[in-house]
């Protein structure tokens, strides 16, 4: 089975390689020199708020749930929702950590491909309401970002392997036979696929997530392609009339020299995972997509460890590599969201909080504000 890293890389990969002609496809531009829509970009949001976002700078991603507990990042869906069981749940430890490291926002994995969700939604059994520690957590993480300063965002995931209503993923079409699969390294994406009925069942999660929290500053949908284009706008305008402010990303790898619009379009963000802007070129901000110029800013996701969850005796990076991860990001123009999961107890790891506080000390010797 493909690796999270492999299945996203590989996925935009594929959508950045089809031909400049075709629909669907973009090429980076300067923005025109004449007309207001031109210079000022035709993205939903303005620049004024767009360029908010980008003094942030520095946030916190954080992969916590089910396969937190079951030990696989992309967990089959399987596993009881009893098995999620943190006994020493801290989210106020976990925002706080995030702004002692200096990190502006934090974006939390609601759902992702387990299918397990951190609140008690409506439309599916598979939540903390039924398992082992029954705690909001969504709304306990929105409450500490409020008290600390920190700025909340949410992740959710659109493969799904425990609520599928007839979806193929990419772990149905890896049980293929052989000679049923598509052949090459991109089989899935030429077979996987949503229907209609998990469609309304992620807007009707979303709609949970959007509406009953207050205000949320980053929407943070992953593996987007799977969604067809059509439905993508409407649930890009949907969540665009939840949250009026809030930056929506699609994730995509705005490394690419050419963006995967029939991914991750559309998008108020560029995403760069688990690699860094061009060494010589840096990022250009400017995206020609489908005859129109829009301000796309970048941001850059990769690990404090290896992996995106917690895996047990896994150690934090050296501190000169993760102050070279931040560094890149920031002097090659895209924010910096670090990744540090919570372990099974429910706290990050006190070797991970004190690897953030040399970060933090590195980045002020350094000169650079976090």
């Amino acid at each position: 089975m493909l690796s999270r890293r492999e299945f996203v890389r590989n996925a935009t990969l594929m959508a950045a390689a089809m031909p400049l002609a075709a629909a669907g496809t973009s090429a980076v531009e300067a923005p025109a020199a004449a007309g207001e829509a031109e210079t000022r970009g035709q993205q939903r949001l303005p620049l004024e708020r767009l360029k908010q976002w980008e003094d942030l700078g520095y946030g916190m991603f954080m992969h916590f749930g089910m396969s937190t507990f079951s030990g696989v990042e992309l967990s089959d869906g399987n596993s009881p929702a009893s098995l999620y069981a943190p006994d020493h749940l801290d989210v106020d430890q976990w925002i706080s950590a995030a702004r002692d490291a200096g990190m502006k926002y934090a974006v939390l994995t609601a759902k992702h491909v387990a299918g397990h969700c951190l609140w008690p939604s409506a439309w599916t059994d598979y939540t903390v309401a039924n398992s082992g520690n029954k705690t909001d957590v969504i709304e306990a993480f929105v409450t500490a970002c409020a008290k600390r300063g920190v700025l909340p965002g949410l992740y959710y995931c659109s493969w799904d392997n425990h609520n599928r209503f007839g979806s193929m993923t990419q772990t149905d079409v890896n049980k293929l036979p052989t000679d049923q699969q598509a052949q090459g390294p991109l089989a899935w994406a030429a077979q996987a696929f949503t229907t209609r009925a998990y469609q309304d069942f992620q807007w009707n999660q979303l709609e949970e997530l959007m509406t009953k929290y207050g205000p949320i500053a980053e929407v943070w949908v992953d593996i987007p392609g799977v969604l067809p284009r059509g439905f993508r706008n409407d649930l890009y305008k949907q969540i665009a009339a939840w949250q009026p402010d809030s930056v929506i990303v699609m994730n995509g790898s705005g490394a690419a020299p050419v963006f995967p619009v029939t991914y991750a379009w559309p998008t108020d963000v560029a995403t760069l995972e688990r690699t860094f802007p061009n060494s010589r070129l840096g990022y250009n901000k400017w995206r020609k997509i489908e005859d129109k110029t829009y301000y796309l800013p970048g941001e850059a996701c990769d690990t404090i460890n290896k992996d995106w969850f917690y895996v047990e005796g896994e150690k934090p990076r050296g501190d000169m590599e993760l102050l070279g991860m931040y560094s890149v990001a920031r002097a090659r123009g895209v924010n910096f969201m670090l990744d540090v999961p919570p372990d099974k107890s429910g706290r990050i790891p006190a070797e991970s909080v004190a690897a953030l506080a040399r970060l933090r000390a590195n980045i002020d010797r350094m000169g650079s504000p976090a």
